[in-house]
Order: C-alpha cells, then sequence, then structure tokens
C-alpha cells in the first residue's frame, strides 16, 4: 500500500489514454498532484510497446554522440528510478566494446562525449572487462564501462499503476478510446468502449493526456488532429542463457543488433529498426532473426548458439517525420499541446525512452497544471514507490 498523502482534491478530471509506461507514471503524477484521473488502455496493461522492448535502463551513453539532450535526461532519470523502483531494476552496469580498428577510434570521442552529458563513463582494458564478462569477444581492440542496467518492462509500470491506484486513479484496461468529442475549440469528452460487456459509454473530462506511444497518430486523429509521429518497428531476439550479467553495446554509432541485455536467465539481442503505417499487428522480417544472431556473435561468440525463447517486433514512438529509417529523428520527448491546433484541453506526449517515463509524466503533468492556473509541483522524484506486486496484492488477486 502506497501511503503518501496526495495534494488537496482539485476536482478535474483528466482523462490519460495509453496503459503503457508513459501512461502509468502520468497517472501517478497527476494523482499525487490531487487530480481526478481514469486511465483507458484498449488491452491489458503494457501490452503495446511498454511490454515489448529490450528492458535497458539507459544511461545514455548510446545517444551521447549524436543526442546530447536524450543522454543527460536518462542518466538523470536512471538515478532517481534506481531510487524509486529498486525491486524492477537490476543496475548491473554496460560495457561498450570496439571490435574493429573504426570503433577503437570512435573511444575518445565516446568517452568525451559521455562525460560532458554527465555520464561517469571510463576505458578499461579488455582484459579486465574480459574479466568481468568472459563472454565478450577476445578480438575487441577497446572497452568502456558506463552505467547502464536493465529492468523488469512488466513490473517497473506496474509499480507506478499501483502507486496511481493507492492515490484513487481509476485504471480500466481492456477499454479502448474510440472517439473523441471536441466543442468550443476543446475537448469534452472520451468515448470508450469496453471489451468485458461491448459496451460503450461516454466519459466527460476536463482534460486529456494521449499517452498512446506509437498509436499516437490514431488517438489524435479521433478529435481531427494530425499528431506528428512515426511508428519505428524493431526486432528483438530472446535466447534461454544469461550470457552476460553487464549489458553488452557495440562501440558504433546506434545501429541495428549492437545491444544484448541480460533480463533474468534471459539474453535479449536488438533491435533492428524500420519505419511502419500501422504499429499494430507487427511481425519480424524473415532474415531478421539470423542477422540479429550473427551480429550477436560479434559481440559475444557463441551467442547464438543457445536455444531462441522468442522473436518479436515492436514499435518505438518517435517524434517527428522519418524519411528513411527513423534514426535520424531524436529519441528526446514532447509534450505537444493542441491549443494550437484548435483542440484545448488536450496534450500528446510523444518520443521519449522507457528510462525517461517519469520524466514525460512530469513535464506533461505540468502542462496540466498550467492550463488550470495550479501551482502543485511535482514530487515524483521523492518517493519510494510500491512494489509491483502490490498491483495484484490490492486487487485481491
Amino acid at each position: 500500500m502506497f501511503d503518501q498523502v496526495a495534494a488537496k482534491p482539485n476536482r478535474i478530471r483528466v482523462c490519460i489514454i495509453g496503459g503503457g509506461g508513459t501512461g502509468a507514471a502520468v497517472a501517478y503524477d497527476l494523482s499525487l498532484r490531487g487530480f481526478s484521473v481514469m486511465l483507458l488502455e484498449r488491452g491489458e496493461l503494457t501490452s503495446g510497446t511498454t511490454g515489448r522492448h529490450h528492458g535497458q535502463l539507459h544511461s545514455g551513453a548510446r545517444y551521447a554522440v549524436g543526442d546530447r539532450a536524450i543522454a543527460r535526461e536518462c542518466m538523470e532519470e536512471a538515478l532517481v528510478l534506481r531510487r524509486i523502483v529498486p525491486d524492477a531494476i537490476e543496475y548491473n552496469g554496460g560495457v561498450f566494446v570496439a571490435i574493429d580498428d573504426e570503433e577503437a577510434d570512435r573511444a575518445p570521442s565516446f568517452i568525451a562525449a559521455c562525460l560532458e552529458s554527465g555520464i561517469p563513463a571510463r576505458e578499461v582494458p579488455v582484459a579486465e572487462a574480459r574479466s568481468w564478462e568472459p563472454a565478450i569477444n577476445p578480438v575487441a581492440r577497446r572497452t568502456v564501462w558506463v552505467p547502464d542496467g536493465s529492468f523488469d518492462a512488466f513490473r517497473l509500470p506496474l509499480s507506478f499503476f499501483a502507486a496511481a491506484r493507492d492515490l484513487g486513479a481509476t485504471i480500466r484496461p481492456f477499454t479502448e478510446a474510440v472517439g473523441l468529442e471536441v466543442s468550443g475549440g476543446r475537448a469534452r469528452a472520451v468515448v470508450a468502449w469496453a471489451a468485458g460487456d461491448s459496451s460503450e459509454e461516454r466519459i466527460e473530462c476536463d482534460y486529456v493526456v494521449s499517452a498512446s506511444g506509437a498509436w499516437a497518430g490514431a488517438v489524435g486523429a479521433l478529435a481531427g488532429l494530425d499528431v506528428p509521429i512515426t511508428p519505428a518497428p524493431g526486432t528483438l531476439v530472446a535466447v534461454r542463457s544469461r550470457v552476460s550479467d553487464m549489458v553488452l553495446s557495440r562501440l558504433s554509432l546506434p545501429g541495428d543488433g549492437d545491444i544484448i541485455v541480460p533480463q533474468r536467465g534471459l539474453s535479449i539481442i536488438g533491435t533492428t529498426q524500420r519505419v511502419a503505417l500501422d504499429p499494430d499487428c507487427l511481425i519480424p522480417h524473415d532474415d531478421d532473426t539470423a542477422f540479429l544472431l550473427a551480429r550477436a556473435d560479434e559481440l559475444a561468440p557463441g551467442f547464438s548458439s543457445n536455444a531462441i525463447h522468442a522473436v518479436w517486433s515492436a514499435a518505438r514512438p518517435l517524434s517527428g517525420r522519418a524519411i528513411d529509417d527513423g534514426r535520424n529523428l531524436s529519441r528526446d520527448f514532447m509534450v505537444l499541446d493542441h491549443s494550437a491546433d484548435g483542440v484545448a484541453g488536450m496534450a500528446t506526449l510523444t518520443g521519449g525512452k522507457a528510462t525517461v517515463l517519469r520524466a514525460m509524466a512530469e513535464k506533461a503533468a505540468d502542462r496540466v497544471c498550467s492550463e488550470f492556473g495550479i501551482d502543485e509541483p511535482c514530487r515524483t522524484r521523492n518517493f519510494v514507490l510500491p512494489s509491483w506486486r502490490d498491483w495484484y496484492a490490492e486487487a485481491g488477486l
């Protein structure tokens, strides 16, 4: 049971669309600030991109060279999550591995970019790195330690959901937003369809937050909005072996198949990236599995000899319009206030990383407070969240 006290209730009704990590964090933040919150998710909680990503707690090192803003945010937020959701995180560190001369030549500029972003990266001798992680390819030229980690992509959001519910939020999985009523230039209600009894209802609200990730374009269209979002699917492969205890990454510009993340008794290699018009019904391309296993073997020889546990694809919600595979787009996040688009009382969260879900929620909640002239600061970095187990315990499951 989460025993923190919410701010004085303000009776302002906020409807959040999207039950992934970001939606969970927004529900918690707004509930803590005294808002009346209802969250709608068309499927099971975390059944979109949230439950299908790598589960990497990013230090930001991956983005330090080319995307300094999100690199700094990742480092700052990784430290916050480590403190407030400790039972969902494995703060195991990471090693960037240079396999060839070109990658080895990048080490000094990579370390400098990390340090400038507030990320305490340091080069370590290859022999030392291999003493930590014998799976690292013995031909490695250089190795750099960074404070990466991993987290359970399902359990971490459940801690936010449990806290939000304990503060009075209503969380409704299997309830899809199928319409948005706009009148007088303002969002007034959400039309929802409940899968349980196939019923449709009108939910009046004072503000709508779309935290629908790669589906933000479809949700925005319900209100006649054109939300600039690029669903960028990627494939991941999990094998039945914990190949390493640390996160292993290639010391190269972000590309396909360059990260191995340990997840309990599994290891996940990912990811590829392409652009899709529809984030639903994604399946891996035919050659993705062989490609990813071959790339994993370059980092950790013998990776591909392990039994495959699962292969899947999930869509990143990148802000903006992509002209190729989407790697030109920033991983930073945006809170789009739709007042300028003729729909006041609505905002959409786009972009970002799972590591910065709390910061994304803070900015969204700040926007809601500003809309109603409420001076209530964010306090979500202050409190340790309840265990993910509380989500089930309090529900009597």
